[in-house]
């Protein structure tokens, strides 16, 4: 299974995270570009959509418990791409070991996250980076 190129490189109809990111700095953080925490709250929450709608994958979360799935993804993200934030959450090896996460579920997990951006109206440099920080956890994630 691949990732869906098209997802990655399709233009979004929305523009405005996309405005957002061209009326910050050319040196801005990803954080920044995105919007800062709210914008990436309302990444989360699509994601959150994304992956309990995803026949892959969404039998991972039906135990979870969605306010502090969020609130942990949220932090990740807000400190991984740049912001003012901490993650008080687990390392990624400890929360994902013995999940035993397969490469069709990270690739499904991944398309998710790349559809949400776009629902987002995010940049493709903008997603471009935030797969290439997703693929650099994914031995962190996978069979473990």
């Amino acid at each position: 299974m691949h990732l869906n190129v098209d997802r990655v490189s399709r233009r979004s109809e929305t523009m405005s995270m996309e405005a957002v990111a061209e009326s910050v700095a050319p040196d801005a953080t990803l954080y920044e570009r995105l919007g800062k925490r709210a914008g990436i709250e309302k990444i989360v929450e699509q994601i959150w959509i994304n992956h309990t709608t995803n026949p892959e994958v969404k039998n991972r979360y039906v135990n979870s418990d969605p306010v502090n799935v969020k609130r942990l993804v949220t932090e990740m993200c807000c400190a991984g791409f740049g912001g003012p934030e901490s993650y008080s959450g687990r390392d990624m090896i400890t929360t994902h070991t013995g999940m035993n996460i397969n490469e069709t579920e990270f690739v499904a997990v991944c398309d998710d996250v790349l559809d949400a951006l776009d629902k987002n109206g995010v940049g493709k440099r903008e997603k471009d980076e935030v797969l290439c920080i997703l693929y650099s956890l994914k031995p962190e994630v996978v069979r473990l």
